[in-house]
């Protein structure tokens, strides 16, 4: 049964936890106030709802697919929830439309790939397009605001000095960890995406691992919409644009591989915070946004290309 190679991963979480910490002190010394604590804390917060998506896509990706549609269910669940508190639904139910919305979207892009057997890329590209457009029908292409007080709570609270969605993306990061290590269900995702076909001989439901994958991935997009409606104070049909290409370049920094069967929550995390470095980073700096743009698909070619050829060493020790 496929499972994660410790020592070479735990060997580029080093090296990427390293290379954070080197970037940080670069930008402290070309951008003032990099390393205060006010920064450092607009990193966090920066980074949560990425993290929060983060998770559930290093367990699609170490599975050997890729879900596309984060970004879109984030702003669908996002407006459902908003729509649902501005019309007096308690906050229980708010937060049951939001994850129950993200499990159905999870759960179509599952079906579709594991039984009807679209390619991951094709099924959750439609839920993409149809998020998005749904997004756009159930709040007549506006946001949804007059929200009650309490809908704030989960995106500006405050415990200790650390802001709500930094905690909630540290408690789905330690659920994520514990389930991909420590449960038969984590062992089976690094399985079907080492080897399906010799998954399926050892007795893995390959299908049912497959769509639960991508429905628990689901569910993670709906947390991550409610916060960031909360965080925003609002309901927003544009909200999440491209964030799908901000969690799959966490998750591929962090050294999951494209091609599935390795990756852990540890390094998703720290490419998370690489790339929140970088682009604060880049900002205070005052770098012109199109080149940080080019800078961070530099970051994901280099991660992609490391990937290739770790595999390739792991290949030839073999």
């Amino acid at each position: 049964m496929a499972r994660p190679r410790v020592n070479r991963q735990r060997f580029a979480e080093y090296a990427l936890v390293l290379a954070t910490l080197v970037e940080a002190l670069v930008f402290a010394g070309v951008a003032p106030g990099f390393l205060s604590v006010a920064n450092i804390l607009n990193i966090a917060m920066s980074v949560a709802i990425t993290g929060i998506l983060a998770v559930g896509m290093t367990a699609v990706i170490v599975s050997g697919g890729i879900d596309l549609s984060v970004g879109s269910v984030v702003a669908l669940t996002g407006v459902s929830a908003a729509i649902a508190a501005a019309h007096g639904v308690p906050a229980p139910l708010v937060l049951l439309v939001a994850l129950g919305i993200g499990l159905a979207t999870g759960a179509v892009s599952g079906a579709l790939v594991a039984w009807a057997r679209v390619p991951s890329f094709v099924a959750t590209l439609a839920m993409l397009t149809a998020a998005r457009g749904l997004a756009f029908i159930v709040s007549d292409g506006r946001s949804i605001g007059g929200l009650p007080s309490w809908f704030a709570v989960l995106g500006r609270s405050v415990v200790l000095g650390v802001p709500g969605p930094v905690i909630l993306m540290a408690a789905v990061m330690l659920l994520g960890a514990l389930v991909l290590t420590q449960t038969a269900f984590g062992r089976h995702i690094y399985a079907v995406g080492g080897n399906p076909v010799a998954s399926w001989l050892a007795g893995i439901r390959v299908r049912r691992v497959t769509f639960a994958i991508y429905a628990l991935n689901g569910v993670l997009a709906g947390l991550a919409g409610l916060t960031l409606a909360s965080r925003l104070g609002a309901g927003v049909p544009n909200a999440g644009n491209q964030y799908e290409l901000d969690v799959i370049a966490a998750v591929v920094v962090g050294g999951t591989s494209l091609t599935g069967g390795r990756g852990t929550i540890a390094g998703t995390l720290w490419g998370t915070l690489f790339i929140g470095v970088l682009t604060n980073g880049l900002n205070l700096a005052n770098v012109d946004p199109y080149v940080q743009k080019i800078a961070l698909g530099v970051v994901i070619v280099a991660a992609a290309v490391a990937d290739q050829l770790s595999r390739r060493w792991g290949e030839a020790a073999a």
